[in-house]
């Protein structure tokens, strides 16, 4: 019998992105500007980055999805204050436009949607190319560019739509996830992992921030400071989410990938190279693979220098794809 009858057909990995999320306008000069994605999209092109990818349109996240992991309150908050005209969410810095909420909705809509390509076994990952970003989105409070949490909402998702019981959130960004580890600080269901610059913006992402009751144990925090590279971040990742996941077997795995840890982003002082993005994607679909039969779901959160965040993604998707 010929040997591929034997192999497992390899499922492809997806690109989730809709020219809509450039309708949030952040204003001139702003460092999370629709030119982001376009930076994106230019370099994720078959021509350029050597893989054919499965382009999936998003929809957007219905009220009862965004309410999973946000309040009412703060829901029909920034809608009014986008609505209205605001230049900016009246609980944070984070600047809008009238087609933001939109926007919000299908950045969050995106995720879902590769959540349910995944678990429908038509792909084997995906990397949404979605903004506004999200994990600095509070259950109560959007703040630091963000206004509804991508990556959170996927994961609570997954748990009520698909019935995964233990999720996996591995944040990479130059910044602390605050509002990823505020909605899962006291839920044992959710293992959420980061690595950040210290001190920086928001200030939280201690590492005796360890998670609450039910939660204790479940977030792990490994600020570095200024100046880290491979050696403190990829190392984190190795010595301590591999051991971790090995413990907690999740069932579906999410990452967080900030690109304004790598080398020369204006808006961090970290020095990951596209290697080093290379090799933590690994690491992730390891996991992925060992503990969650391969499902896996990467959001964008930061990246602000447009040529680091081209190549940065362009080497987080190849590795996704298997290249």
């Amino acid at each position: 019998m010929p040997e591929d009858d034997h192999a497992e057909k390899r499922l492809p990995t997806a690109l989730v992105y809709s020219p809509e999320y450039k309708d949030h306008q952040t204003g001139p000069g702003h460092p999370e500007s629709p030119r982001r994605l376009d930076a994106i999209i230019e370099a994720l092109r078959p021509k350029n980055l050597g893989v054919e990818l499965v382009l999936l349109k998003p929809r957007a996240a219905t009220k009862d999805e965004i309410l999973l992991c946000h309040t009412q309150r703060y829901y029909d908050l920034a809608k009014r204050d986008i609505e209205s005209g605001a230049g900016m969410l009246s609980t944070g810095d984070t600047n809008v436009s009238r087609q933001s909420f939109d926007a919000a909705l299908l950045a969050a809509g995106g995720t879902i949607t590769a959540v349910d390509e995944v678990m429908a076994g038509r792909v084997q990952n995906a990397f949404c190319a979605v903004r506004p970003p999200g994990h600095h989105a509070r259950p109560g409070q959007g703040m630091g560019f963000c206004v509804f949490n991508n990556a959170a909402i996927a994961a609570r998702y997954a748990q009520r739509k698909h019935k995964i019981s233990k999720v996996l959130i591995a944040d990479w960004d130059v910044h602390h996830g605050n509002g990823t580890q505020d909605i899962f600080y006291e839920d044992g269901s959710v293992l959420f992992f980061s690595t950040h610059q210290w001190p920086l913006y928001p200030g939280t992402g201690r590492r005796e921030e360890t998670g609450k009751g039910p939660g204790l144990g479940t977030t792990m925090n490994f600020p570095v400071p200024a100046g880290s590279g491979r050696k403190e971040i990829v190392g984190a990742f190795r010595d301590h989410l591999i051991p971790a996941a090995e413990k907690f077997k999740p069932e579906f795995v999410i990452i967080s990938a900030g690109f304004d840890s790598r080398i020369d982003d204006p808006l961090g002082s970290l020095r990951l190279t596209d290697a080093d993005f290379t090799e933590l994607t690994g690491i992730m679909k390891d996991i992925a693979a060992r503990h969650a039969k391969g499902r896996l779901v990467s959001t964008l959160e930061g990246g602000y220098s447009l040529e680091g965040l081209a190549k940065g993604t362009a080497a987080h998707v190849r590795a996704l794809a298997g290249e």
